[in-house]
């Protein structure tokens, strides 16, 4: 190796050195792997990642804008589009529950929320009955313009919420767009897909959820009551309110004036699932003053778990609620009810008092729903009222007279005659009024909710009944009562009859129990 001249050598050493940054830049631009390229991610984990960006970002769209209302005949619905993986088409009809129908195959649900029914268009029904038979047409065509609008909608929806996340997630106006054009793409096979599939003849088969899961003979009606259920309640409802308050200011009965210390107790039974009883209840509440709501049972149709929910209106009627157990109630519905607040549960003769009054009660021994479980008939309720009566002659040997006992069959009520003033009951579905031989006062009650759901389907229901009870405040006894009788749907009657006890009727004791002075009808 040739030697390197000393002079050359020391002339080097002389130059200037280059700059430590500069080296490092030059160093940098060596060739050599670049190190985005090589943390860029796989194809496919882009390829995921932008078809989840799209799919949120189009549901999130239909959340906030993907609905239309829409006016379906009497009706005023709500339609929105919600992503599925069966597909299909549920009808919500509040307070009932929903309807599910097996429309269509397709990665996207139809949603229809029966809102409520437009008066307008209801009375122009009633005005006009000719219109009546092109009904089915105009709700056809409600129904696909409603369909039209909402898929130009939906369109608008998804293409904006999947493109506003793509631009938030990639901040590439490209990608956004990318974004945006696959979630249109996804939504126009969804819509073809669901059209090869339809199914017109899903309506025929429908799948009922909620109370409707619990009312199978309502299948063949469900128009019937999506159509004429909201009607009925409010109609119901105001006809209360207005017969009572006609009734306080038109009553020219003399006999019997209630002053503002006595006691009012509302008598209702047998509601069987009928979500207006609730409606009608709160009414009388308000209209009457009511002090306590007593329900002597069948408040529910099968007692399962899933009618649970219907009793949760209980808790703001405006009144304490004194309740046993009827044959349609279960033991499950019985321990629901006992966590509400307000709600005073009576079985196995236990006594309450309330509101002034004391109540003992015993449930239905046997729970008819279940037909694993053979009825033991009277005889089981004989033996239940006998129950009955020994608590209440333990109660006035103790020295706490019970003044109202409470059972469902009228057969275990008459079991306390001569131990109690008045016995209450139920389960008959018609008004009585007897004076048993020992000097117990029987008052049996119709069915509050005019026999439950099935008052809907019927030609004539049976009318919904309840009673107004006057006690006496000091003696705790009662003084008169009013019966309350409606006309079921499709029937605009309501009465108001006052009921005297004997020593309360003008003139003396009056040897009919019964006599009775209506009010007027409107």
């Amino acid at each position: 190796m040739a030697r390197v001249p000393a002079a050359v050598t020391k002339a080097l050493g002389h130059l200037p050195r280059v700059p430590r940054a500069l080296a490092r830049r030059h160093a940098a631009r060596r060739p050599g792997p670049t190190p985005e390229l090589a943390a860029r991610p796989h194809p496919w984990k882009r390829a995921l990642g932008l078809i989840t960006v799209v799919l949120l970002g189009a549901w999130l769209g239909l959340l906030v804008v993907g609905n239309v209302r829409v006016p379906v005949g009497p009706m005023n619905t709500t339609m929105t589009l919600r992503p599925s993986v069966a597909g299909g088409t549920k009808i919500n009809i509040s307070p009932l529950g929903a309807l599910q129908l097996d429309s269509h195959i397709a990665p996207v649900r139809l949603d229809v929320n029966v809102d409520q029914l437009d008066p307008v268009r209801a009375q122009a029904l009633v005005d006009h009955p000719e219109r009546l038979s092109g009904l089915q047409d105009e709700v056809a065509q409600d129904v696909t313009h409603g369909t039209r609008d909402l898929a130009v909608r939906s369109c608008v929806a998804v293409v904006t919420g999947a493109t506003a996340l793509g631009l938030a997630v990639y901040r590439r106006p490209r990608r956004a767009l990318a974004a945006g054009g696959l979630a249109l793409t996804l939504l126009a096979a969804s819509g073809g897909t669901a059209y090869a599939t339809w199914n017109p003849e899903s309506v025929l088969e429908p799948k009922f959820s909620g109370l409707l899961s619990s009312a199978p003979s309502l299948v063949g009606n469900a128009r019937s009551i999506v159509t004429e259920f909201d009607v009925y309640q409010k109609e119901l409802a105001r006809l209360v309110t207005n017969v009572t308050k006609l009734y306080d200011a038109t009553s020219t009965l003399p006999a019997y004036a209630p002053d503002p210390t006595t006691i009012r107790v509302l008598h209702v039974s047998d509601i069987h699932l009928n979500p207006a009883s609730w409606k009608i209840i709160a009414s009388l509440v308000e209209q009457y003053k009511v002090n306590v709501i007593v329900d002597s049972g069948d408040t529910m149709d099968h007692g399962t778990a899933a009618e649970n929910g219907f009793l949760d209106p209980i808790e703001d009627l405006g009144a304490p609620y004194v309740w046993v157990r009827g044959n349609h109630d279960s033991q499950v519905t019985q321990r629901y009810l006992g966590k509400l607040k307000n709600v005073h549960v009576l079985d196995d003769g236990r006594a309450r008092t309330v509101a002034g009054l004391r109540f003992a009660g015993i449930g239905d021994p046997q729970f008819t729903p279940d037909r694993t479980q053979i009825p033991g008939g009277d005889a089981a309720n004989e033996l239940a009222g006998a129950r009955l009566a020994t608590s209440l002659r333990d109660q006035r040997t103790a020295g706490t007279p019970v003044d109202v006992a409470i059972a469902h069959e009228p057969v275990a009520a008459r079991q306390t005659d001569g131990e109690v003033p008045l016995a209450l009951a139920g389960h008959i579905h018609h008004q009585e009024m007897e004076l048993l031989p020992y000097g117990t006062r029987l008052r049996v009650e119709g069915s509050t909710g005019g026999s439950g759901l099935r008052a809907i389907e019927g030609k004539h229901p049976d009318p919904i009944q309840t009673s107004i009870l006057y006690f006496d405040r000091d003696t705790r006894r009662l003084q008169a009562w009013d019966e309350i009788e409606l006309g079921g749907l499709g029937l605009t009657t309501a009465e108001v009859r006052r009921h005297l006890v004997e020593e309360n009727q003008p003139g003396g004791p009056d040897p009919d129990p019964d006599a009775t002075s209506p009010s007027p009808t409107p």
